[in-house]
């Protein structure tokens, strides 16, 4: 059974920095297709980021050049750098794994439907 667990949220002016944090059990995060997704009050869960198990790396267009996704084997965990922070930031901040994929895919093959595990979520503000 696989658990993520995010920490590192919390509340930053605009043109700050975070790095959340996502503790993986039951399965490697380099054996998988990882990433992060957010959701904002009134809206759809939306993709940030995601990194295969080759290091293939992907990101929204929102979020290109200013975040940095990344992962630790050896801890086990997945980063999520956010550098430059906008208020339009503001949302709780997801963990995600799939199995790994074999060819290229968009957002790394993180769809809803491939999905198989999700964190809690964490929550970071951006205050202007």
């Amino acid at each position: 059974q696989v658990q993520l667990v995010e920490s590192g949220g919390g509340l930053v002016q605009a043109g700050g920095s975070l790095r959340l944090s996502c503790a993986s059990s039951g399965r490697s995060v380099s054996s998988a297709n990882m990433g992060w997704f957010r959701q904002a009050p009134g809206n759809e869960r939306e993709f940030v980021a995601a990194i295969t198990w080759s290091g293939s790396r992907y990101y929204a267009d929102s979020v290109k050049g200013r975040f940095t996704i990344s992962r630790d084997n050896a801890k086990n965990t997945l980063y999520l750098q956010m550098n430059s922070l906008k208020p339009e930031d503001t949302a709780v901040y997801y963990c995600a794994g799939r199995p790994r994929t074999y060819s290229a895919q968009p957002m790394g093959g993180m769809t809803a439907n491939s999905i198989d595990s999700w964190g809690q979520g964490t929550q970071v503000t951006v205050s202007s």
